[in-house]
């Protein structure tokens, strides 16, 4: 595991921290190679039933790329040859991760900070956090996160992000549903807890084929999805965490997911 991506487990939770906080957590190749090493082994131990993504201290989740000069990272050494960029890389990994990923955003996420926001499943954001897109103000457009930002930001709110490069509060995205949860800073961990305790008493197979159905019918027409979706639904009832849930169901007490 990369020194710049930490990771603290504690019961059936993985959180990955971000660890660059002298340079406001921004994004590199390293960070980027830590966060999905840090995910295939919390796909590796079936025990892990959620991660976390955060950032260290208090003022950044992630500032995204970084714009000291001849920083590695920095999104002005972008060979436009060579299609194999690490953003690219990573926003795949994150959208085909198949346990719940929730971010924690505990500082400012920006730029490419807020496309790692917008790649996790939920987003818990300490009320007074900026989230945005800041590109233009150096002469760039937000190219490399354009696609999970245009699955979690309504389109007149990012053309506005987009244009005037201007952040907006976690406090204000709320309203638009950009971020599921924002909260003052003393209540971000209590609160990332509660989310995450009402996710991991569920199924992990359920999460986990649900997940991956909703990653590609999202890409499908109408009559696609409804064929797919009926074959993932018969797949599904055959789980014997869907036996164990429906026994319970009826049992009235509680399931025992064994994750498969």
């Amino acid at each position: 595991m990369s020194q710049v991506v930490k990771t603290v487990r504690a019961g059936a939770v993985l959180t990955l921290v971000i660890s660059r906080e002298e340079r406001r957590n921004a994004l590199n190749a390293d960070v980027a190679a830590g966060i999905c090493a840090g995910l295939d082994g919390a796909e590796a131990d079936r025990s892990v039933r959620a991660v976390v993504l955060t950032g260290a201290g208090d003022k950044a989740f992630c500032a995204g790329g970084d714009l000291q000069p001849n920083a590695q990272g920095t999104p002005f050494t972008i060979d436009a040859a060579d299609p194999r960029h690490y953003v690219a890389g990573l926003i795949r990994r994150m959208e085909a991760c198949r346990l719940p990923l929730i971010a924690r955003v505990n500082g400012h996420a920006l730029a490419g900070g807020f496309g790692l926001a917008s790649c996790c499943d939920l987003v818990v954001a300490r009320e007074d956090a900026l989230l945005g897109v800041t590109e233009v103000r150096v002469g760039l457009f937000p190219m490399m996160i354009l696609p999970p930002l245009l699955r979690t930001v309504p389109a007149r709110v990012l053309m506005e992000m987009c244009l005037t490069g201007e952040p907006i509060t976690a406090r204000a995205a709320l309203a638009d549903r950009i971020v599921n949860y924002a909260v003052p800073a003393a209540e971000l961990d209590g609160k990332t807890d509660w989310l995450v305790n009402r996710i991991i008493n569920k199924s992990p197979t359920g999460i986990r084929l649900g997940k991956q159905a909703l990653a590609k019918v999202r890409e499908m027409s109408t009559d696609a999805a409804l064929e797919y979706a009926q074959f993932m639904l018969a797949n599904m009832a055959r789980t014997r965490d869907a036996h164990e849930g429906f026994a319970a169901f009826v049992e009235k007490r509680a399931p025992q997911w064994t994750a498969e």
